[in-house]
């Protein structure tokens, strides 16, 4: 049986969390929007359209900021078309995903949406067919008070105040040949300065995101961040990462090292970053917003991606999520909260039906997918701050690197309940772990609040809609705190939660 050691003093932090990690994302794709989030007739849906049941499951999985409309749909879109009474609307064809789209959704809904289920709206605008007008007009109608034709004309779509988006993305993979209006670095970057400046004109109290690369694997990665960086660090405040995890091998063990990939994906952005910052001798720090990642290899082939006849939206890239899926997502949420000093906002890609972690079917059910348990529990205890954590565990060679943890954890500290809350991935898949964690400046008397585990015997188990619940969180069995010393067993293959609190 490996055993590990896990030693967190309070005294060492690495950064306060940023609630907007909790992020999702919403595109004009396939089902996310239409049968996802909006389904007019549906049993559950409001007098606007909206499915309770899908509402109901946001809440619950904790998401806090929602990027819109896209993703490669974004750069052919013409955001006039989706405001204004629904019935002038025009159809258009959509080239990102040779869909046809109805425009009976729009920033406007997507607002009252947001507003339904307690999220902030993270808006991008388009920089492949059009681009810097379009941001001025497009920010101009959704944030500026009144007494202007577009203010006004927001004003005349029955809304009154101003929507006040804060976070707003210049465009999407402007590097990648797929997305229409690709952009080299230069051009990009150029263009993302200007359009920035001008839209802090319009409203300087927004936070602006420029594209970073596509994925890692481009061939232009880290030379698209430096250069895009070069013209406009002095505009932005964050730079994108995208990253969807793969399992080329079908090996539970080398899938599960995306998460060294992952963490190497963000500390070489934060070093070219820095490296720009470094050339203007700036004391000012670009953040990182991985604004699209999940889990995406098995709905990829070309039926997954276009159907035939401009459909009106069809399914697209309706991952099945599995029991080892679920474990890489908690292992990233991991990465990303020991990150926290510098990835400041991130959006689970998407959050409905497409590679989504709730799943719906038009006029029935919606249910969890697997992936679904690990975000949950950790948008609903991972608050306050995260600590710095000293790990000893056993290690295995993989692709992803030669030394990989079977231990991968982290420790938040919520100093205003008291609550000390350790995640911790066993990625040994046949044998239990012993894990002691040493808590440094705590105090002695602590309890166990809850202890939760995502687990399965089978890690191809999925959750369907006739079995919902075959793979969820359940108790762990085996978890004690004595002093500052808590002792757990955590099973082969598991995402562990365990919080405690004051005795």
């Amino acid at each position: 049986m490996p055993s590990a050691r896990l030693i967190v003093d309070r005294d060492f932090a690495i950064s306060d969390i940023d609630r907007r990690i909790f992020g999702s994302f919403v595109e004009h794709m396939g089902r996310c929007v239409y049968t996802g989030i909006f389904e007019p007739g549906h049993p559950s849906a409001d007098a606007k359209g909206f499915r309770q049941d899908v509402a109901d499951l946001t809440k619950e999985l904790g998401v806090t900021i929602v990027r819109y409309p896209g993703g490669n749909f974004l750069s052919g879109y013409n955001w006039e078309d989706g405001v204004g009474p629904v019935a002038d609307r025009p159809r258009r064809l959509d080239l990102a995903w040779f869909s046809t789209e109805t425009n009976a959704f729009g920033a406007n809904e997507f607002i009252d949406w947001t507003r339904k289920v307690g999220v902030e709206p993270m808006f991008g605008v388009n920089l492949g067919t059009r681009g810097l007008d379009e941001a001025r007009r497009f920010i101009e109608y959704c944030n500026h008070p009144g007494g202007t034709e577009l203010s006004d004309l927001r004003r005349s779509h029955g809304y009154e105040k101003p929507h006040d988006i804060k976070f707003w993305c210049l465009g999407n993979e402007m590097d990648g040949p797929w997305q229409i209006g690709a952009k080299t670095a230069q051009e990009y970057g150029r263009l993302a300065h200007e359009t920035a400046k001008v839209m802090r004109w319009v409203d300087p109290s927004i936070e602006l995101a420029a594209c970073g690369s596509s994925n890692r694997e481009m061939s232009t990665y880290a030379r698209w961040e430096y250069e895009v960086l070069d013209h406009c660090f002095d505009h932005v405040d964050f730079i994108s990462l995208h990253t969807y995890f793969m399992n080329p091998h079908d090996s539970t063990e080398e899938f599960l090292g995306n998460i060294e990939l992952l963490d190497f994906f963000i500390k070489e952005v934060a070093a070219i970053a820095d490296a720009i910052a470094a050339t203007r001798r700036s004391p000012k720090r670009i953040m990182l917003s991985l604004d699209e990642w999940n889990v995406w290899y098995k709905a990829r082939s070309h039926s997954d991606l276009r159907k035939p006849g401009w459909p009106e939206h069809p399914p697209l890239i309706e991952e099945v999520y599995n029991a080892e899926d679920a474990l890489l997502v908690g292992g990233a949420l991991i990465t990303l909260l020991n990150n926290a000093d510098r990835v400041k906002t991130a959006c689970m890609a998407q959050l409905v039906n497409i590679i989504g972690p709730i799943m719906t079917e038009p006029g029935g059910p919606a249910w969890r997918q697997t992936i679904f348990h690990p975000f949950a529990l950790t948008t609903r205890y991972a608050q306050g701050r995260v600590l710095r954590t000293l790990v000893s565990s056993p290690t295995y060679a993989g692709k992803a690197s030669p030394e990989m943890p079977y231990l991968h954890a982290c420790v938040t500290e919520d100093e205003a309940s008291g609550q000390i809350v350790i995640f911790a991935l066993n990625r040994h898949l046949r044998e239990d772990m012993d894990l002691e964690v040493v808590l440094r400046g705590f105090g002695e008397d602590r309890r166990i609040l809850n202890a939760q585990q995502v687990t399965h015997p089978n890690m191809k188990a999925v959750n369907t809609k006739d079995d919902p619940n075959n793979v969820a969180p359940q108790p762990i069995k085996h978890v004690s705190i004595d002093g500052r010393t808590l002792k757990a067993k955590l099973a082969p293959g598991s995402w562990n939660v365990i919080v405690t609190g004051a005795a």
